[in-house]
C-alpha cells in the first residue's frame, strides 16, 4: 500500500448534516479503485448501508462540497451527486470492497476518524473547563468590587469634609 498522509485523510472528511463525511470519489480514489466499480459494489449491497451509513448528497450540499474542494477531474467534474460515507459507511465499505488495499486503507481511515472523534471530546472538555474558570474569577471579581466599594465608603466617612484649597486666592 502507498503511505497515504494522515493529514490527505483528514482534508476528506467534511461535515454535512452534522455528521462527519467521505465522498464516494475519495474513498474510490484511496482503496484504488473506479468510484462507479465503489458504488457498483455499495447497490448490489444496499442493506449494508442504510441512511445513517451513507447517504446522496442533496444539489446544495454538493455545490457547497465544490466550493470546499475546487473539484475538477479530468472528465469535466462528477456526472452525478456523490454519495457520502460515514464513519460507519467506511467500516461497511471493507466488507464489499475486499482487496487488501481497501482493509488496509479502511482501518487507516477509522483510526483517523478515531482520533477526530478524541479531539472534539477534548475540545469539549476544555470548554467546560474555561467556562467554569470563568464563572469563578467573575465571582472573585465581584467580590473584590464589592469589597472595594465597601472600603472607599468607610475611607470617604472618615476624611473630614471640609479640605483647605491649595492655591491662589481671589481678591
Amino acid at each position: 500500500m502507498n503511505e497515504v498522509s494522515l493529514s490527505k485523510i483528514e482534508n476528506m472528511i467534511y461535515v454535512i448534516r452534522g455528521q462527519k463525511v467521505m465522498l464516494d470519489s475519495d474513498l474510490a480514489d484511496l482503496y484504488g479503485v473506479e468510484t462507479s466499480q465503489l458504488n457498483r459494489q455499495v447497490k448490489r449491497n444496499t442493506l449494508r448501508f442504510p441512511e445513517d451509513f451513507m447517504f446522496q448528497l442533496t444539489s446544495e450540499e454538493f455545490r457547497e462540497i465544490q466550493k470546499i474542494k475546487k473539484m475538477v477531474d479530468h472528465y469535466g467534474g462528477h456526472r452525478k451527486i456523490p454519495n457520502a460515507f460515514t464513519e460507519n459507511g467506511v467500516a461497511m465499505l471493507s466488507s464489499v470492497l475486499n482487496s487488501d488495499k481497501a482493509i488496509l486503507m479502511n482501518i487507516a481511515i477509522i483510526r483517523i476518524f478515531t482520533k477526530l472523534r478524541s479531539f472534539l471530546l477534548l475540545e469539549k472538555g476544555l470548554s467546560e473547563r474555561l467556562d467554569k474558570l470563568e464563572s469563578g474569577t467573575n465571582k472573585v471579581f465581584k467580590v473584590v468590587f464589592e469589597r472595594l466599594d465597601a472600603l472607599e465608603q468607610v475611607v470617604d466617612a472618615k476624611l473630614p469634609s471640609k479640605k483647605k484649597k491649595i492655591g491662589l486666592k481671589d481678591s
